[in-house]
């Protein structure tokens, strides 16, 4: 199968996961957010650090050692999978015993009997961690898609029951703990990997060297995107928190799921054309202009429909969100190029360079939380964009010096289509103000049919050819 046939091919099937997946899940969060109150997904989010920094540590960066090593072995596979055991029992007592500390850190009791809950998810989760990056390393995203499905449609149903029944925050508890072991046992159905009683030492050591500096990265990745929450939980009321990790869910639901799909195939398939830099180098380049091709009109759109979205989707009480989310639909606009420059420097095998890069753009992150927490939350945010610009040109500026691909380049090539994006925004944004007396769920049906006709009319008459392209993805077969 071709270059071009394969990513095609991937792409397909990694939309249809994340996206699959992430719209069941969105919908469940819409039903539960009307169910719960803001507070109680406040109380979630304080915990969210902590467990993603726990569950960085239970992968090691093996999983993306697996991923970039062409020829690894079964030893290796076996070695890594009971190394995450090991690891995922450690991460796991330790979250327990640390959970009166988190919850006299946030002064909320509850937290406490919720953390020494969720600590399971770890041990869960390290029985299943070889089994995503093998088929991911086999660009099987039709085995991601199947599971990541029906994981969270029976978890999430769980979820809607016992909210429904009063459960409250252990509602959502309850629903992660379940979503892990499903996915799981569903992993090891769809791999035909098994482990055998064999380990190395000195297969972890050889890929050690990748993977500890993939874990350092994943660590400071982690913790640093998340360190937004400890902030406002710290500072703010757990209600104030509860708006802006919504806020955050709404813009990831484009943002995040784009970016995790681009990355998912751009890792693999850019790693085993790490020694061609001109493929590598077209290959990257279609990728980013039809990333902006999606994620720019549909980030600026959601600025556009922000206040009736919320309204509609999570009613008048999460109206506070609304300014939250315009601001951060900007840095879901960078977050997918981002990530394509970065996974050009992880293919190539530059795991020192890649934590140096996060070393100085989390400082970035310090810098930014010092200067802007005493002016409030969208102070915060307004931060976040300035930082999303410097980490794009960061990325970009050392992928450039390996495959020669430059920022002015990339900029032109994208720039069609957020010219675009802007003018078909400013068109949705306007009906607002054309129809002041239509109620919020008619006047957003409205928005988003007219931003999706017009942005297509807008790309045929400019003919642009990532239209074609995106049609290609669509209608082609395996």
């Amino acid at each position: 199968m071709s270059i071009r046939r394969t990513i095609i091919s991937a792409t397909k099937w990694s939309a249809v996961d994340r996206l699959g997946s992430q719209g069941v899940q969105f919908l469940i969060s819409v039903i539960l957010a009307r169910l719960l109150l803001p507070e109680q997904f406040g109380l979630i989010a304080m915990l969210t650090i902590f467990f993603a920094v726990a569950q960085t540590f239970l992968d090691s960066g093996f999983g993306a050692a697996l991923i970039q090593k062409k020829d690894a072995s079964h030893i290796d596979k076996c070695s890594i999978f009971y190394f995450n055991i090991l690891v995922g029992v450690i991460a796991a007592v330790f979250v327990f015993f640390m959970a009166p500390a988190i919850s006299d850190f946030y002064s909320q009791p509850v937290l406490e009997p919720l953390a020494k809950f969720l600590s399971i998810n770890l041990v869960i989760n390290s029985f299943s961690i070889v089994q995503f990056s093998l088929l991911s390393k086999e660009l099987n995203f039709k085995g991601h898609a199947g599971v990541s499905i029906v994981s969270t449609g029976l978890s999430g149903g769980l979820g809607v029951y016992l909210a429904i029944n009063g459960f409250g925050v252990w509602a959502l508890a309850i629903q992660q703990v379940v979503y892990s072991t499903a996915r799981t046992v569903l992993l090891w159905v769809v791999s035909d990997w098994r482990p055998s009683m064999d380990f190395s030492i000195s297969s972890l050591r050889e890929l050690f060297g990748y993977g500890s500096r993939m874990l350092m990265a994943g660590l400071l990745d982690n913790f640093f995107k998340n360190i937004y929450l400890i902030v406002i939980g710290k500072l703010y009321p757990p209600a104030l928190l509860g708006f802006y990790s919504r806020s955050q869910s709404l813009k990831d639901v484009v943002s995040l799921n784009l970016t995790q799909i681009v990355t998912k195939v751009s890792f693999p398939v850019f790693s085993s054309i790490q020694d061609d830099n001109e493929t590598l180098r077209q290959v990257l380049k279609k990728s980013l202009v039809f990333s902006a091709f999606l994620i720019f009109p549909a980030m600026l759109g959601m600025m556009a429909v922000a206040e009736p979205l919320v309204v509609t989707l999570l009613t008048e009480k999460w109206l506070p969100s609304v300014f939250y989310l315009q601001l951060l639909c900007v840095v879901g606009m960078l977050m997918p190029l981002q990530a394509l420059n970065l996974s050009v420097v992880k293919s190539k095998g530059r795991s020192d360079l890649y934590l140096r890069l996060e070393i100085v753009k989390k400082s970035l992150i310090v810098v930014n939380i010092l200067v802007t927490w005493r002016w409030g939350i969208e102070a915060m945010i307004i931060g976040q964009i300035v930082l999303s610009f410097c980490s794009y040109f960061l990325n970009n500026f050392f992928a450039k010096e390996m495959i020669g691909y430059s920022l002015v380049e990339q900029i032109r090539d994208v720039m069609p289509v957020f010219v675009l994006s802007i003018i078909m925004a400013s068109g949705v944004f306007s009906l607002r103000w054309l129809m002041p007396s239509v109620d919020d769920f008619t006047l957003l049906l409205l928005q988003l049919i007219t931003g999706v006709l017009f942005y297509i009319c807008l790309c045929k008459i400019f003919k642009l050819r990532v239209l074609n392209d995106a049609w290609s993805i669509m209608t082609r077969n395996r």
